[in-house]
């Protein structure tokens, strides 16, 4: 389920046991290279708290970098849609390494 950052998680507590995932928008929809909105860790943190033990992911996507992905783990995020720090690096590749390497999956 994808969350806006105007959205409430808290309207969709209800549903938390039908999804395999909860998307957490760190920027408005729309385009490319916005600036993360730290305000939705806040989101992240109440989500997070939701699920519990359930097995249900919490990705976040927009304005995620090497300093951003850091915050969204520690508030509780386990997935990373990191589109404009990859393709806008000089070495996609590193980036994706070094990236993960800061969200604590080192593969």
């Amino acid at each position: 389920m994808a969350l806006k950052p105007g959205t409430p998680i808290d309207d969709y507590v209800d549903f938390a046991d039908l999804v395999d995932m909860f998307l957490i928008m760190t920027v408005e929809p729309g385009f490319g290279g916005q600036k993360f909105m730290t305000e939705m860790m806040e989101k992240v943190r109440r989500t997070r708290q939701i699920i519990g033990d359930r097995p249900i992911w919490i990705q976040v996507d927009g304005g995620i970098s090497l300093e951003t992905i850091e915050i969204a783990r520690e508030a509780g995020a386990d997935t990373f849609v990191a589109g404009s720090a990859v393709f806008n690096s000089p070495d996609p590749a590193e980036m994706v390494k070094m990236l993960r390497h800061r969200a604590g999956s080192v593969q």
